[in-house]
This record gives C-alpha cells, structure tokens and sequence, in this order.
C-alpha cells in the first residue's frame, strides 16, 4: 500500500511534503505532484505537512477521488523527482487550509 496525491493538489503544488519525504518518492507533473507507489514507505510523514490536505493512505482515499491512486502510478514515473520545497503555482487555484 501507498499513498496517494489527490484532487487538493490540483493546480496548488505546494511541496511542503517533499522536504520530510525520507524516501523522495515524490515527482513534479506540470499541474500537481505524484506519490510513485512502489517507493512510498507508508511513513506518513508528508500527510501532516499538505497545507490542502491533499495526501491520503490508499485505504482512506475518499470515493470521489479513487482514480488517483491510478493516476499517480501512471505519472510518476514519468515525472521528475522533487525533494526541495519550492514555490506553489503562480496564482494558485487552490485553499491553503493549514498555517
């Protein structure tokens, strides 16, 4: 099992989760990240760090958002790894809903 990178990431790519990532199974698509499922540890040290709680464990995953677990095991692997934070989309579409 894995976790997911979901909907709240869509168009925010805040990568405050990358930076506690101890595994950088994290990769940069051009409108949200990706979590690669055979390199996640389940650590879930990245779940506290989503500002717009956009990461969820495989088996909580809310119904409407299903298809990423999917999604994320097709990018992934074609995206770049990303390990340091860096600024969100220019004019980003999204609710910061921590700090």
């Amino acid at each position: 099992m894995a976790h997911v990178v979901a909907k709240p990431c869509f168009d925010c790519k805040y990568t405050d989760c990358v930076v506690v990532c101890p595994v950088d199974c994290f990769y940069e698509g051009v409108k949200m990240l990706y979590i690669h499922p055979d390199e996640c540890i389940d650590c879930e040290a990245c779940v506290p760090e989503c500002p717009v709680e956009a990461i969820f464990h495989e088996d909580n995953l809310p119904d409407e958002w299903k298809e990423y677990t999917e999604l994320n095991a097709k990018e992934a692997p074609q995206c770049p790894v990303v390990t340091e934070k860096k600024d969100a989309v220019e004019g980003a579409d999204c609710e910061k809903k921590k700090g």
